[in-house]
């Protein structure tokens, strides 16, 4: 009788069917400023943790769009979303919009299963450095460049300095420990799936296909279509936002700082920020 009656309920009464609790982990990673927090573990700690405590939920699902970023935070995230599934016997599911890669990928990788769209872009298992050179520019304007140290290495790499040898030799050394920390995670995650091809682990990107082929992921597929194919027709997602800070901006803790934003100095950053965020979309045709 009762079920007769229960579609006329609200639908937060009605317990059709099970809440998957759902996380996006969107933007640059560790780019963070006053007015852009950027996608670091201060930012998505709070709406994880929300999210793994719903007890009722059989898997938490995380929506990834992300070209990478700070190497550092990517891994942060990426172990917080383990403890959290391992504390909370939780599966997980990744869903992977227009990009997961670099840092995004390895972030993705939490998942126990990851899905993607066609066109998705994965991969990009790498390390990356750049910057420029203004020694010539310098010269030309007849700027002279005044550094003062103490420690011999304190100024490596200053880009008014010409370029030592010895400091790109260190960097790249540097640049191969952080590639193997992140080859040896994807193995981890995914090594029973991975394909032997040898572009893997080159830097490569590819599509949501193709990776799916290489076993960079696992299946083609949307949020809600698979969660209703997994857990039923009812299946309802529900989303887990960070909490809303001054001027409704989404922020953890590194979004509160709003005002900062107005001084000429924020602002710069928020430029600086906002050139080498377009930069590393751009890398993907996005």
């Amino acid at each position: 009788m009762l079920d007769k009656f229960r579609k006329f309920l609200p639908k937060k009464f009605r317990n059709d069917g099970p809440v998957i609790p759902v996380v996006r982990l969107q933007g640059p990673i560790g780019m963070a400023t006053p007015l852009r927090p950027g996608l670091s573990l201060a930012t998505v700690a709070t709406p994880l943790e929300r999210a793994f405590s719903v007890k009722s939920a059989p898997a938490v699902a995380l929506i990834v769009n992300s070209p990478g970023g700070s190497p550092v935070q990517s891994r942060l995230i990426f172990q917080r979303i383990r403890d959290l599934a391992k504390e909370n016997e939780k599966e997980v599911l990744v869903f992977v919009e227009d990009v997961a890669a670099s840092g995004g990928y390895m972030i993705a990788v939490a998942g126990d299963e990851i899905f993607v769209d066609p066109s998705s872009i994965v991969g990009s298992i790498g390390v990356v450095a750049a910057g420029f050179g203004f020694t010539e520019l310098l010269a030309k304007v007849g700027v002279q460049r005044r550094v003062y140290t103490a420690g011999k290495n304190k100024a490596m790499l200053d880009p008014f300095q010409p370029e030592n040898d010895k400091d790109v030799e260190y960097l790249k050394s540097l640049q191969l420990e952080i590639h193997e920390i992140f080859i040896e995670l994807v193995k981890q995650r995914r090594g029973d799936v991975l394909s032997d091809d040898p572009d893997i682990f080159t830097g490569q990107f590819w599509t949501g296909r193709t990776g799916r082929d290489l076993g960079l992921v696992d299946a083609i597929g949307d949020l809600r279509g698979t969660l209703k194919a997994k857990y039923g027709k009812d299946a309802q997602p529900k989303l887990f936002s960070a909490p809303r800070g001054l001027f409704g901006r989404r922020s953890g803790a590194g979004g509160l700082s709003v005002l900062g934003g107005a001084s000429g100095e924020g602002l710069g950053k928020d430029l600086i920020s906002a050139a080498e965020e377009r930069n590393l979309w751009s890398r993907f045709g996005l």
